[in-house]
């Protein structure tokens, strides 16, 4: 018969969104392979973690949401999703709880566990380093250990007495280095020698409806010197049909493209890219892409801004590296014609396109390319925490 003792550890997990069950999946099939399987797994979490074997609770959806607007309908059903999770934990009494990113909902869940005698590990930093510092001793309050993402966060809770491991980015093992290029050309109708600009202009509407129309006319500017320039943009989400048809109407030929396969063969395809700041930026220096990053917000949320963040970049290759190596050309800055001249430089200057790739080759080493994959680097921590609880 066996008993509580011989079952293998059980890792209860809570992603609250799609980036989440992607750093899940990939934990729990790290946490497979180091123990031979022997391992179980209950929580939340979506369509990556099923596929490694988790039962969810209830549908991750239900806490996929952002903005007050979306989120105030939905609390009650929220905090009935909270206090749910909290008792199955209690009732199951895992080997370790690791949360996943969406700190609203997994730092209340956290809150709730503390003092139950499980280990509670909190994947992905909060940017104390960008702003509200005072974070990092409240969480240390009732966690037991987090996983950074980034080579220069830990510091910043280990000084408040929270065990910190950078595990390293998870663009590192995404695969956005092995698009086909000349694949991508040829089957799209795109001669070998055209000039190809990548357009990405965000993932949200609010990033859409502010960027689309300053990228646009930024592509149009390129045109004047290079009559035969075509573009590409990869589309996602909820905004892929809004930006299809704005592409439709610019006046250089673009071809839109749909999932992760065409985006990536798209990076490799392109000479320069134009994107909103994001991880996108570092998908592209995954892909030897140059790339001008830009972005824009609303006026009174950009005042606030420059009072609360205290870094001086906002791709994460220059934060990285502590130096402009990528291009930004972020709110007042983000106007067509520096955009323009900013990819324009990129498309001529071959000691500029040099840097830029050796510079994304330098910030994604640091981030753990060349290394154990995030994965399997945050799977062993789980696992020397379960041992020495």
């Amino acid at each position: 018969m066996t008993t509580g003792a011989d079952m293998p550890p059980l890792v209860f997990l809570v992603a609250g969104e799609p980036s989440g069950d992607a750093l899940g999946a990939r934990l729990m099939a790290a946490l497979k392979a180091r123990t031979g399987g022997a391992v179980r797994f209950a929580g939340v979490g979506g369509e990556g973690m099923a596929d490694q074997g988790l039962d969810s609770l209830f549908p991750m959806a239900e806490l996929s949401v952002m903005g007050v607007a979306e989120v105030l309908p939905r609390l009650p059903r929220i905090l009935r999703r909270l206090a749910e999770t909290a008792r199955a934990a209690r009732r199951l009494r895992p080997a370790a709880v690791v949360t996943i990113d969406a700190p609203d909902f997994c730092f209340r869940l956290a809150k709730r566990l503390r003092g139950a005698g499980i280990p509670l590990i909190h994947y992905v930093a909060p940017s104390v380093w960008a702003w509200r510092p005072g974070r990092a001793r409240k969480i240390a309050g009732f966690l037991d250990h987090l996983l950074a993402l980034l080579p220069f966060e830990p510091p910043y809770f280990e000084r408040e007495g929270l065990a910190c491991t950078f595990v390293g980015h998870p663009v590192v093992e995404s695969g956005a280095d092995l698009g086909d290029g000349r694949r991508f050309r040829e089957r799209h109708g795109i001669a070998a020698g055209a000039p190809l600009v990548c357009v990405l202009p965000g993932s949200r509407r609010s990033e859409t409806a502010r960027l689309l129309p300053v990228f646009a006319q930024a592509v149009a500017g390129l045109r004047a010197n290079r009559p035969d320039l075509r573009a590409v943009v990869p589309v996602i989400g909820a905004v892929a049909d809004e930006v299809a048809r704005a592409a439709a109407g610019w006046p250089v030929p673009a071809t839109v493209v749909h999932g992760r396969a065409d985006k990536i063969d798209a990076f490799a395809a392109a000479d320069v890219a134009l994107a909103a700041s994001g991880t996108v930026a570092l998908e592209l220096a995954m892909a030897e892409t140059p790339a001008v990053i830009a972005y824009r917000v609303n006026p009174l949320t950009a005042w606030l801004a420059r009072r609360l963040v205290r870094v001086p970049y906002a791709n994460l290759v220059n934060l990285v590296l502590d130096r402009p190596a990528v291009p930004e050309l972020i709110q007042e800055d983000c106007r067509p014609e520096r955009l323009t001249a900013a990819l324009d430089a990129l498309f001529v200057d071959e000691a500029a396109r040099r840097a830029q790739v050796e510079a994304g080759r330098e910030a994604l080493t640091r981030l753990g390319r060349g290394g154990p994959s995030p994965g399997e680097r945050a799977a062993a921590v789980v696992l020397d925490v379960i041992a020495g609880k």
